[in-house]
This record gives structure tokens, sequence and C-alpha cells, in this order.
């Protein structure tokens, strides 16, 4: 089960990856999409109250840090999840980074605005909904130059909410993307 907090580009990337013909012939995905916008605590609460249903094999929450005005408890939320087994693959600034991470290495600091600027004029969008075929052959791009952003911060001990520009969605794919391996065939 996956819980986002945007209406478009994070659904429109989880369904381009639900028809990637390895992960639909062994993984169901279903997404949640907080109807008020949600912040990050709103989505946590919601995946611990799904967690307990025996039909579901895992929980992720995928949400953005932005900036310059981050999103309210964020602390609290990352420790509800950590304290109930709900993975998180956090954004930051936003999920726009992620999409640029498939054509480009950035490691520059970036507020919320600039990179969903940057974003669209990589991939010559004009709103939010993206067009998931573009980025699926490229996705294991993005996740190399996320993992790589996560050792920078690591090596200079920058920490969370610090780490900008930085994206968990390499964890999302890599966990994702492994269950090929396994070929199981539960929900998720």
């Amino acid at each position: 089960m996956v819980f986002c907090e945007g209406r478009s580009s994070e659904p429109d990337y989880i369904n381009g990856l639900k028809r990637l013909p390895h992960i639909a012939d062994n993984t169901t995905l279903n997404i949640q999409i907080h109807p008020e916008q949600g912040v990050p605590i709103t989505l946590v609460r919601k995946a611990v109250e799904c967690a307990s249903d025996p039909e579901i094999d895992e929980c992720w929450c995928l949400f953005d840090v932005e900036w310059p005005r981050n999103h309210p408890n964020l602390a609290q939320a990352i420790d509800l999840a950590r304290s109930n087994g709900i993975n998180l693959a956090i954004s930051n600034p936003c999920f726009e980074l992620w999409l640029i991470l498939h054509f480009d290495n950035c490691g520059a600091f970036m507020d919320t605005d600039s990179a969903e600027r940057r974003s669209r004029s990589l991939d010559g969008r004009p709103g939010k909904s993206i067009d998931p075929g573009v980025y699926m052959p490229l996705r294991m791009n993005a996740a190399r130059c996320a993992e790589r952003l996560d050792a920078r911060h690591a090596e200079n001990r920058t920490i969370f909410p610090h780490d900008n520009p930085s994206s968990g969605m390499y964890k999302f794919l890599r966990n994702l993307e492994g269950e090929q391996k396994r070929s199981r065939g539960t929900g998720r």
C-alpha cells in the first residue's frame, strides 16, 4: 500500500511502475491519496491504520519536505512511521527532485518552486501530471543518483531535514524491483 500526498505526479509515476511487466506479474500496488492533500503526519497515521490488515505486506508513505517552509510535524511523522514499521520515501525538497534525477545529477540545494520548474523544463510538461513512460526507462539512473546523494549527505554528516537535495524514492524502487526476484504474488 502506497500513501502519497500528491494527486498527479506521484500517482502517475506509481501507475507507470505498476504497468512494468515484472511488477504487474508479481506485485499488487494500491495507492491511497489523501483527499485533502494531506501532510506527512496524516499519511503516516493512515498507513499505521492500514498496516494491521493481513492482506497488506508493506506500507510506504511518499511525501515531500518542502522548502522554504517545511511541512509541519515532519519529525513526528518519521518517528511514528519508524515505530510502526511504515516505510518512507521522502523527497527533499519535493517529488520533482526525484523526477529531475532521471535526467540529471542534481547536487545543489533547491527550493520547491525551483525543483518544480526544473523538472517541467526537463520533460516539457505544462503542469503536475507526468507521462510515466518517459521515466520508466531512466528509473535506475535516478536511483543511482539519489543513492549517491544519500552517501554524500552521510559523509558530510548532513542530517534531515537539511539533506536537500535528497530522495528516498530509490529505496522504494529498489524494494519494489527486488520483488521480481522473489516472484511473490501477494499485495502491497
